[in-house]
């Protein structure tokens, strides 16, 4: 648990003594029991269902609400357990990234009454696993571009189309499905064995091996209007609201990805001798480890001041792209610089770089691509859509 590289800019100062505890008891948990497990999952292309118990009883899922079952965490918690899972592995975040900001975070914001007391206290304990159907094969970064349908038919809707990219699919009991009707688009929870539902899992990845991705296929199935969300509004206000939600955790997530990456770099180079002295004894070695901290540090400074702006209710989803953007952008190169320190360690599956480097191929593209989100900047800055 104890990280091999100092707290640069004294954020451990920062913590309340509640986020310490959280973070404390989630990273135990990664040492227990996601770290001597994760290398055969990611090998074996498999997710780790057995530690869903833990993560449930621990409080993760859902941390952020207040009631239904639900711990109530302040912002800083719940991106200190993000970045304690994302030390572990990728798959692991995305898995309470997932069930927690784009499945329990819209039924809590959008859902009916009904709808957050069945879902929410079943989804915090693991009864139940979600996921989040927005993005298809060809729309991409342009959700609007919406083949999914939902047309009223009597009291219930009749849903065709299809997503892909679908993070948990494979595990899931429900799912939030955003699709055009008349009005624009909205959601619905759509349940596992519904006739017409069906999952298809996404197979031979060579990034996140260890999270269970899919594909969700409608085909005349029919919703109950009970089903569908009554307070998503018609348009991509509600589903963009639940991604600023995920891109938020995955700030904080990478830089534990990145974290473990300086780590096992800074064990490296302290143990391999060459030419009659450590690695880290070379100012070359030292000037590339002090690069890699520098953007760890950079990257949990903005972290921070986002997550306190976000409890006071200030945060704006341009903040978060800038976020989403500049934090995994660091991550990835601290990855591939800490995979480049091992020689050739690095492409070993005993060590982490190389499994941190493929999941965060993956990580930098979804909930928005380096150009979404620099366009969004951009847009800000110019008040011009180039999108």
């Amino acid at each position: 648990m104890a990280s091999e590289s100092l707290d640069l800019i004294g954020i451990e100062d920062e913590l309340q003594d509640e986020e310490r505890l959280v973070r404390d008891s989630v990273a135990r948990f990664v040492d227990s029991e996601v770290l001597p497990i994760i290398g055969r999952h990611f090998a074996d292309h498999t997710f780790p269902r057995e530690v869903i118990a833990s993560m449930a009883r621990l409080g993760l899922l859902g941390s952020s609400i207040d009631g239904y079952g639900c711990a109530g965490l302040n912002a800083v918690c719940y991106g200190l357990i993000c970045r304690e899972l994302e030390r572990g592995d990728s798959a692991m975040r995305s898995f309470v990234s997932v069930q927690s900001s784009l499945v329990m975070y819209p039924i809590h914001a959008y859902g009916s009454e009904e709808q957050r007391k069945r879902w929410l206290p079943a989804l915090a304990k693991a009864e139940a696993i979600g996921c989040f159907g927005l993005t298809e094969a060809h729309g991409g970064s342009d959700p609007l571009n919406m083949n999914t349908t939902a047309r009223r038919r009597g009291g219930d809707w009749v849903i065709n189309g299809s997503k892909m990219w679908i993070t948990n699919a494979p595990l899931s009991d429900v799912a939030v499905v955003w699709a055009l009707t008349e009005e624009g688009v909205r959601g619905f929870l759509l349940e596992k064995g519904m006739p017409g539902f069906s999952v298809q899992e996404i197979e031979r990845k060579f990034s996140l091996r260890a999270s269970a991705t899919g594909a969700l296929f409608f085909d005349d199935v029919v919703v109950p209007e009970a089903s569908m969300l009554p307070g998503s509004t018609v348009g991509l206000k509600a589903p963009l609201s639940c991604l600023t939600q995920a891109r938020f955790g995955i700030s904080w997530g990478v830089l534990g990805a990145a974290q473990a990456c300086l780590d096992e770099a800074l064990r490296h180079t302290k143990e391999r001798v060459l030419f009659g002295r450590p690695l880290a004894a070379t100012q070359a070695v030292q000037i590339r480890l002090a690069e890699m901290a520098r953007k760890i540090a950079v990257g949990e400074s903005l972290a921070m001041h986002l997550a306190r702006r976000k409890d006071k209710g200030i945060l704006t989803p341009v903040q978060v792209s800038l976020a989403k953007w500049n934090n995994c952008r660091s991550a990835i190169e601290v990855a591939r610089e800490a995979r480049d320190l091992l020689g050739g360690a690095g492409i070993l599956a005993e060590y982490a770089p190389i499994r941190h480097a493929l999941n965060l191929e993956s990580v930098i593209t979804y909930e928005g691509t380096e150009t979404v989100h620099q366009l969004s900047l951009g847009r800000a800055l110019t008040g011009l859509n180039a999108f």
